[in-house]
């Protein structure tokens, strides 16, 4: 059944050569194989696969966040590589520093080379 099988997040990108350059690079995150023209890339005990589209960076939604346990801490380590975050004006939710506060967590959205949405967040 699904429910005991693993998931995983997909991350479309047009160029897999400057996206990688994004995720290694930027987001410190380390290649664990490639296939089918992508890379598999495992965070947390989890997986993502970044893979080759026209599509990339279509969605106006979050392909994906990370549960972090310091949102603050992330989001200055981040800048200090060069991200920058989203702002949004969202109903019963505080930006601060470019860290949206509501609804039982702490978030900070960005962009990665493709355009496409990528999150981090605190449960509060």
């Amino acid at each position: 059944m699904l429910r005991n099988a693993p998931i995983r997040a997909y991350i479309p990108v047009a160029d897999v050569a400057r996206a990688r350059g994004c995720y290694e690079k930027t987001l410190g995150l380390n290649p664990k194989q490639e296939y089918a023209g992508g890379v598999v890339y495992e965070c947390g005990g989890n997986e993502m696969f970044m893979y080759p589209t026209p599509n990339a960076g279509t969605s106006k939604a979050s392909q994906a966040f990370w549960q972090v346990d310091d949102v603050e801490a992330e989001v200055a380590e981040l800048r200090r590589r060069g991200v920058r975050f989203e702002e949004y004006d969202l109903p019963g939710v505080t930006m601060k520093n470019g860290i949206a506060i509501g609804g039982g967590a702490k978030t900070a959205w960005f962009k990665d080379t493709e355009g496409n949405i990528l999150a981090i967040s605190q449960s509060a």
